[in-house]
């Protein structure tokens, strides 16, 4: 039986009451579906390249072909009973009640001997970046400069470490268009780098699984870099029409070498843990079997060292660099800018967006 005009319409009103958000690509399928379904198959002008929204829009109900539109709102009725109907995902770490969860969205953050934990909890995701995670973390990491933490960590939950910058980030474009959006993602990113830069104590990595784009790039400004050895690094900055951020065209020559840096961040090389260790960009690589246990007993006996003494000699060693990864930063994110606004971003942009929408 098919759904009925009613049944369409009730599923309408049902999406303006979702309490949570489904995220660009169910809201594109959405936006499809209910397009097949009053108007049938997609026979509008394809929008022009540095459209993404509405280029976004015109993709993914242009994938539904020709559809008939009976079935279109018996589909969009019944994607929206799913969603209507799905549980609330419970995050894969229990927080105990002193670990102070409250106020953040996409991670979990802890404090207890002598460590602040920071993780990334979008494991449905693969724990890639949204807007407001970048925000969150600023938050975190500004609130474990000030605690009395002896090191500040941040690992994963999940399979993944993190996959990195979420292109649906994109997908918002402001009144201003695309030039107003790279413009304030430069900010954005130009802020979050700098966090990193600055932060004060003792800054540890815990990579739990396969790490992509700033999460990789991230790594040379930590103090220390623990992986499994089912971690892979990559940074896909070229086949995405983007360039390195995150300080990397900084400080990857200098950790493995320009010809080893230029291999992975230019031509986008994936590295084993193994051999990210072996160059320099990871600290020491455990057996995934025993990776969390060894890993953090060695860090719970970091942390009894004297807090006040981890926070002086890191200073000593980071503080003749940080003016210079200040000027890299900027620099970064000037190029990324204009990368940004580039037909090559735009290109690599539409097409994962394409592919996502796709039924």
């Amino acid at each position: 039986m098919r759904a009925s005009q009613k049944d369409f319409e009730d599923a309408m009103n049902q999406v303006k009451l979702l309490k949570k958000d489904p995220g660009n690509e169910v809201k594109l399928k959405l936006y499809a579906l209910y397009k097949q379904a009053t108007e049938g198959p997609c026979n509008v002008p394809k929008p022009g390249v540095f459209d993404l929204v509405n280029k976004a829009k015109w993709d993914a109900w242009s994938t539904l072909g020709n559809l008939p539109k009976d079935s279109a709102r018996q589909n969009y009725v019944d994607l929206v009973s799913s969603l209507s109907s799905s549980p609330e995902p419970s995050s894969q770490v229990e927080p105990r009640a002193d670990e102070k969860p409250a106020g953040y969205e996409t991670l979990v953050v802890t404090s207890e001997d002598g460590i602040t934990k920071i993780m990334f909890n979008r494991p449905t995701k693969k724990n890639a970046i949204s807007t407001r995670m970048y925000e969150e973390i600023m938050l975190a990491l500004k609130a474990a400069s000030e605690d009395k933490s002896a090191l500040t960590v941040l690992t994963g939950i999940g399979d993944y470490y993190c996959s990195g910058n979420d292109l649906t980030n994109f997908t918002d474009i402001p009144p201003g268009g695309v030039e107003e959006k790279a413009k304030s993602s430069h900010i954005l990113l130009r802020n979050f780098v700098q966090c990193f830069i600055d932060f004060p104590k003792p800054l540890i990595a815990v990579v739990n699984g396969p790490a992509v784009g700033i999460s990789v790039t991230l790594l040379g400004l930590f103090d220390a870099v623990y992986a499994s050895d089912r971690a892979t690094f990559h940074t896909p900055f070229s086949a995405l029409g983007q360039s390195p951020e995150g300080c990397s065209s900084y400080t990857f020559p200098k950790i493995m070498g320009s010809a080893k840096a230029t291999e992975m961040l230019v031509f986008g090389k994936k590295l084993t843990a193994g051999e990210a260790c072996a160059q320099g960009l990871v600290t020491e690589v455990f057996p995934d079997s025993t990776f969390q246990r060894e890993v953090w007993t060695r860090l719970k006996a970091y942390a009894k060292l004297p807090a006040n003494t981890l926070r002086v000699s890191k200073n000593i060693i980071r503080s003749r660099e940080r003016e210079k990864l200040r000027a890299v930063n900027a620099e970064e994110c000037i190029t990324l800018e204009e990368r940004w606004q580039s037909e090559d971003c735009m290109n690599a942009i539409m097409n994962f967006l394409s592919r996502k929408a796709k039924l």
